[in-house]
C-alpha cells in the first residue's frame, strides 16, 4: 500500500467518511463498514479529496485528454480533482460534467464545461451496479470521444449476484480499466497495522461476499 493510500484511509476515518459497525446496504447485506464520500462536505475536505484523486491518476499511468464527472456526485469530484491535478502535475486537464435534464435555452444540451474529445476519464465515487458508468459511456461515445477508464474512491471488492464484482463487470463490458484510490484490501491492511476496527467481522464479510 502506497503512502497516499494510507493517508486517504486515515483522512477518511478522521472525517467520518469511513466508519465501522453494522450498516444495512441497499443490496440488503449488513456490512461491518461504511464509506460515504458525501461527508467530504467542506471546502478543505473536498480540496483534500481532490488531491487523493489526482495522486491516484498519477500513479495509474493513464493520460486522459479530459476528465468527466457524472451528475450529481461526480460534479464536485471532477472539479476538485482537476484543480489538484493541475497543481500536482503542472498539467491543466479540461473537465466536463452532465446535466440530469437537457437545457432548452442558452447553449442547450446536457453537457457543461469543455467539449468531450479524445480519451475521457470518468470520475465518480464508487461503482455499485455500473449504471452510472453505462450512462457516462453512452454520453462520451455520442460526443465522438473515447472512454479511457473510470477513477473511483473505493473498490469494495464485493461480489454481485452475477458472480462478479461491479468493477469486473464494467471492465469486461466496456473494455476500460477501473482505478480506485483504495480497496477493501487496503482497508484491511490498515486495520491490521493500526489495530482498529472490527477485523473479525470484516474478514468474515470478505470471506462471504469478496471477489
Amino acid at each position: 500500500m502506497l503512502d497516499y493510500q494510507k493517508n486517504f484511509i486515515a483522512y477518511s476515518l478522521e472525517c467520518g467518511v469511513l466508519k465501522f459497525g453494522e450498516f444495512l446496504l441497499k443490496s440488503g447485506r449488513t456490512s461491518p463498514y461504511f464509506f460515504n464520500t458525501g461527508l467530504f462536505n467542506t471546502g478543505v475536505k473536498l480540496g483534500k479529496l481532490g488531491e487523493f484523486y489526482a495522486q491516484a491518476l498519477k500513479q495509474s499511468g493513464l493520460a486522459p485528454d479530459i476528465l468527466y464527472g457524472p451528475a450529481y456526485k461526480g460534479i464536485p469530484l471532477v472539479s476538485s480533482m482537476s484543480i489538484a491535478y493541475a497543481k500536482l502535475m503542472d498539467s491543466d486537464i479540461p473537465f466536463a460534467f452532465n446535466r440530469k435534464e437537457p437545457k432548452e435555452h442558452g447553449e442547450g444540451g446536457v453537457l457543461v464545461g469543455s467539449s468531450l474529445q479524445g480519451k475521457v476519464l470518468i470520475v465518480d465515487d464508487v461503482i455499485t451496479a455500473g449504471t452510472s458508468v453505462k450512462e457516462s459511456v453512452e454520453i462520451i461515445s455520442q460526443a465522438g470521444a473515447t472512454p479511457a477508464g473510470v477513477l473511483i474512491a473505493l473498490d469494495r471488492q464485493e461480489i454481485a449476484e452475477s458472480g462478479r464484482s461491479a468493477i469486473q463487470e464494467v471492465t469486461e463490458c466496456f473494455k476500460i480499466p477501473v482505478i480506485a484510490i483504495i480497496s477493501l484490501e487496503n482497508i484491511i491492511d490498515y486495520i491490521e497495522s493500526n489495530a482498529i476496527g472490527q477485523m473479525g467481522a470484516i474478514a468474515d464479510y470478505r470471506k462471504r461476499y469478496g471477489v
